[in-house]
Order: C-alpha cells, then sequence, then structure tokens
C-alpha cells in the first residue's frame, strides 16, 4: 500500500525493548544441552505446524535500492462521481459465475483452463493483463471458501491493482508467466518529505532494499510491515511473497476482509478501500476503475 500524506497505515509493528543482558551462566553439561536443544526444536516444529503454514511463510530476495518516481501509476485515472458510502462497484463472476462456487483448489487441479478462459475474456475487454486477472480471480475464489461472508469482488482487486502498480507493470515491469515482475515494484522512500510519511525500516531493507526507511512493494503495494502481518500464499508454492502477484492479490483481500467485513455493502466497501488509503479520491478512483471492469466482465458473459 502506497503511504503518503492522509494514508492510513494500520498496523505497526509493536515497539521493541532492549533489556540488559544477564550474565553468563556457567555452561551445562553436554548432555543436558543437547537435551534441551532437542527439546527446543521439537516445541518450534510444533509451533510452526499450529501456526496455519501458508499464511506465515513468507519468501524475499533482497531488491537493490534504486531511484524511483513519485508518480502514482494511475495518477491520470478520473475519480468517480460518487458519494462515499451510498454504493458499492457492480459486482464480476468469476470462471462463469458466483453460482458454480469454484473452490480455489477447483480452480487449480481440475480447472485451471476455465479461470484461464475467463481472464483471456475479460482481458479483451478491460485491457487487464490476463496473468493479473488470473491472480485477482483466485484471490475471490480463495477468499469465498475461507470467508464466504465477505464478498470480495476479484474487480476491486484490480482497481487497486491498477493505481497501485499498474497490475505489475509499474515504471515499464512486465508481468511474467509465474506471476512476478520483471524488476522488482518498489515505492518511494517514506522519509517524511512533501507528500509522503515517515515510516522508518520495519524489515532491515528485506523486502524494499531500503535498511533505512520503509518503502511499498510489489503489485499491490505492501509496508513491509502490513506484507508481515498479511503474507499469503496465493499460487500453492508454500510462500508469501508481496511480488508475486498471486501472493499480494490474496495478502490484499485478506487485509480489506478483516474483522468480518462485507466488502459488498456499500459500507463495508468504502470503509475497506479508505482503510487501504484514507484519501477519498483514491476510493472513488479504485470505485470507478472496480466498476467498469466488472460491467466488462458481465457483457462478456452475456456474449458467452
Amino acid at each position: 500500500m502506497r503511504t503518503r500524506t492522509g494514508k492510513t497505515e494500520d498496523d505497526p509493528i509493536d515497539a521493541e525493548v532492549d533489556e540488559a543482558a544477564p550474565a553468563a551462566p556457567a555452561p551445562a553439561p553436554r548432555s543436558a544441552s543437547f537435551a534441551v536443544l532437542t527439546r527446543l526444536v521439537v516445541v518450534v516444529a510444533v509451533l510452526a505446524v499450529a501456526g496455519g503454514g501458508v499464511w506465515l511463510v513468507t519468501r524475499a530476495s533482497t531488491p537493490e535500492a534504486s531511484p524511483t518516481t513519485t508518480e502514482i501509476p494511475a495518477l491520470q485515472v478520473k475519480a468517480a462521481d460518487v458519494r462515499p458510502g451510498s454504493i458499492a462497484p457492480a459486482g464480476g463472476a468469476v470462471a462463469g459465475g458466483a453460482e458454480q462456487q469454484t473452490s480455489p483448489q477447483q480452480a487449480r487441479s481440475t480447472g485451471p483452463a476455465t479461470l484461464s478462459q475467463w481472464a483471456s475474456q475479460v482481458a479483451a475487454v478491460t485491457n487487464v493483463p490476463a496473468r493479473a486477472l488470473q491472480a485477482y480471480g483466485n484471490a475471490e475464489l480463495a477468499m469465498r471458501a475461507d470467508q464466504p461472508k465477505c464478498q470480495i469482488s476479484w474487480a476491486t482487486l484490480a482497481g487497486i491493482g491498477r493505481i497501485e502498480s499498474n497490475h505489475g507493470q509499474y515504471a515499464g515491469a512486465v508481468l511474467g508467466a509465474d506471476g512476478r515482475p520483471s524488476k522488482p515494484i518498489i515505492g518511494v522512500p517514506l522519509d517524511g518529505s512533501a507528500g509522503v510519511q515517515a515510516i522508518g525500516d520495519t524489515d532491515g531493507g528485506r523486502y524494499d532494499g531500503d535498511a533505512a526507511v520503509d518503502r511499498a512493494v510489489g503489485p499491490m503495494q505492501f509496508i513491509p510491515s502490513t506484507w508481515r502481518k498479511w503474507a499469503s500464499d496465493g499460487n500453492g508454492d508454500g510462500l508469501g511473497d508481496p511480488q508475486q502477484i498471486d501472493d499480494a492479490a490474496l495478502g490484499a483481500a485478506r487485509y480489506l476482509c478483516a474483522g468480518g467485513r462485507d466488502m459488498a455493502s456499500p459500507s463495508g466497501w468504502w470503509a475497506g478501500i479508505l482503510s487501504y488509503n484514507n484519501s477519498t479520491e483514491y476510493a472513488q478512483k479504485v470505485f470507478g476503475l472496480a466498476d467498469g471492469y466488472a460491467k466488462g466482465a458481465q457483457s462478456v458473459r452475456k456474449q458467452g
């Protein structure tokens, strides 16, 4: 999430307090030390299994810090003339329709061509890359199975993805078949300069290549500390990578659905988008994009 003036960053990391180190104890006997180490390994393994696995395993190939533009990719997108909270964007069905109740597992293992075909058809009328549409569609399917009351739409995720990174194509990047941009997408330094908030480094440069301050990363522009909380595995490889668009889209969907929010209701939709970026103009732009994408997909479905 690209944090600028007006941006709500509601996931600060807890402050860490360093305590004075106690005097070193006498070395334990070798057998006792081995027993303690064995028990520790078992405890860690149990906690890892109990932790839920796919949401928490993250990967980051530390990118090199590089010059970045201060322009938002969708600076020229027109804000929809709609009053906040008055209406939600049109809905759009994924892979043939919500009545099919396709699960993400089915989409991957028994019917990948269905989601792929849907994405190709919708890409033709929305100008959204088919690979990005697959990620947004899969995130909707995953949330339909995991949090059905949220009713998050792929079209809303696509609206955010357009504004944040032009669907993984920011600054000349090309979105590959593996769902990763050809070069890491890294936002401006969040150093408190004109137009941006000040957020000190929270990841040691692991995700953004900047050990001084944070930068938003990936196609959905997550702040590193926020990604650590919402890291998700959207492509089924057991990892959560903010630069990989399936993972990023699912992480964004989970973020928007937090607290039992209904993203199909006007109040829920606007609250969700404003939590992503606390700017009415931003939300109105996402609304216009999401509404247009959904209506385009509806026309494809009628033709099919």
